[in-house]
């Protein structure tokens, strides 16, 4: 008896390759609608499911698959003879492929289309024959994406797709179906269950985690446009967690920024930043800012980087990661004779807006935390003078570039900046003016006419009295402390500018 494989897809890719694969194989091809006009195009004979349910289609096409023609064929269970004979006695045939990927209700739904538009997107037929190839994975391979073509028609060919790939096959369907539901409750729900995302798929394990004696994976969800996780690597060696985690912080720190920027990252924390008209301009700031600390580091631009950039960078003693929207050819080439192994990513852009619906989730012991990405750190600011002492239109736009780089340092976070480049950052210490002694020692001389910026509210003047005898000009902070009055009157007797924001970017 010819084996037999159901097709019913929405994307159509690599159909043509599959199709006729499959029938010079000699299997039998049962299809609906488009999907059966588009093999047959390419040469491919089919049958309709119709004539296999002996049902026509109802409701437009609303009712297709779900039949006990279909259903049993798929879930008859090989080794059981009673399957097999209930099914021969209906008159009906086992089915041991099924090729299925569903209505695109994810992309009508970002599209803002009609309610009634994208009810019709829902599908049911799809994800029932999913579920049901997929838990009879035994007997039965399920194949719902078209990078798995290739690679099943080479197992047919060879006479044998082994039992832990049909097994993959199988988790890989049911999360398919998971993320599509998850999709359309979060629709149904509204704004609220948003903050729980569909579910990832796996792209590859990494060598280790943090440490070597971690496991890790990489996974990720159906929107990867502008982001690490869906960038294109052009060199070097594979990523590892940390790059990674490197890569993503570099990555949400250079995006705030709209003129060309650059970003140096080690261990999650900024030890580079500026941002200039020219990007070559931004790339020297970034790498002023703490020579020492760049050594590795994971280097981020929101510009395209070519050549100039490329040999600047080459100057650096060793960096892991280089990631942008695009690197042009002789740039890379240039990276590459410096270092054989650094790995090149591209984005191909920046995410469509700069601030994202996707939420952030990090894992507890037996549970996780969900909250809203944080929002752009110049978005919708509205500075409040404190002081005595006003601002100038160059002094603000130092305090909001300094802002803008504070967010994306670790708690407690203060960062120092001078000509729109970072020239001290204190990150991740218990007490805050731990941190702006860090900053200031950090930055050395060049602390002296520099502007402050604090993630959260300042409680004690004692900041204030160190960036001034370091020659700070000016602080920009949240406020909001007990004490506020306190350090406005200490920034008055400094004689030191100070802005509150009214909003703090904790990043812990």
């Amino acid at each position: 008896m010819p084996q037999r494989a159901l097709i019913s897809v929405y994307d159509k890719e690599g159909l043509e390759l599959l199709g006729p694969g499959l029938a010079e194989l000699g299997y039998e091809i049962i299809s609906t609608g488009g999907s059966r006009q588009y093999l047959e195009q390419n040469g491919v004979p089919c049958r309709e499911v119709a004539e296999i349910t002996g049902q026509a289609e109802l409701f437009s096409g609303r009712v297709k698959t779900l039949h006990p023609a279909v259903q049993a064929a798929i879930l008859a269970r090989r080794d059981q003879p009673g399957d097999l004979e209930q099914l021969q006695q209906a008159g009906w045939k086992p089915i041991d492929l099924v090729v299925v990927n569903l209505y695109p209700f994810a992309r009508t739904r970002r599209e803002e289309k009609e309610h009634g538009e994208i009810l019709e997107n829902i599908d049911i037929g799809g994800p029932t024959l999913i579920r049901a190839a997929a838990k009879n994975y035994r007997d039965v391979l399920i194949i719902v994406d078209p990078a798995d073509y290739s690679w099943i028609l080479e197992k047919l060919r060879a006479g044998r797709v082994e039992r832990t790939q049909r097994r993959q096959l199988a988790a890989r369907a049911f999360a398919h179906t998971a993320a599509y539901e998850q999709e359309i409750a979060g629709y149904f729900a509204g704004e609220d269950f948003e903050t729980f995302p569909a579910a990832p798929e796996k792209v590859r394990e990494l060598r280790y985690g943090e440490n070597p004696q971690q496991k890790a994976a990489l996974y990720r969800r159906p929107e990867t446009s502008g982001t690490v996780v869906g960038s294109r690597q052009l060199g070097g060696k594979p990523l590892s967690y940390n790059n990674l985690l490197d890569a993503e912080a570099a990555w949400q720190a250079v995006r705030e920024f709209s003129d060309p920027a650059w970003v140096l990252v080690k261990h999650g924390n900024p030890c580079g930043l500026g941002a200039a008209q020219l990007s070559g301009d931004a790339l020297e700031k970034a790498c002023r800012t703490d020579p020492l600390s760049a050594f590795g580091a994971v280097v981020a631009s929101n510009r395209q980087v070519g050549e100039e950039e490329a040999l600047y960078l080459a100057r650096e003693p060793f960096i892991e990661v280089l990631l942008a929207p695009r690197i042009k050819e002789e740039g890379s080439q240039v990276l590459q004779a410096r270092w054989k192994n650094i790995r090149l990513l591209e984005t191909g852009g920046l995410p469509p807006d700069s601030s994202s619906n996707e939420p952030e989730i990090r894992s507890l012991q037996g549970g996780f935390l969900v909250q809203d990405t944080d929002i752009p750190a110049g978005e919708n600011l509205e500075l409040q003078v404190v002081s005595a002492r006003e601002p100038s239109p160059g002094e603000r736009e130092e305090l909001i570039f300094a802002w803008q780089g504070v967010k994306h340092v670790r708690s407690n976070a203060i960062l120092l900046a001078r000509d729109r480049g970072a020239v001290g950052i204190g990150a991740g210490q218990m007490s805050r003016v731990d941190a702006a002694r860090m900053a200031i020692w950090k930055a050395g001389e060049r602390a002296a006419g520099s502007f402050l910026a604090s993630d959260a509210f300042i409680p004690f003047a004692d900041t204030l009295e160190l960036a001034r005898e370091a020659g700070v000009q000016g602080i920009i902070q949240p406020g909001g402390a007990k004490r506020d009055q306190e350090v406005i009157e200490a920034a008055n007797r400094l004689n030191l500018i100070m802005v509150f924001t009214g909003r703090r970017h904790f990043r812990h």
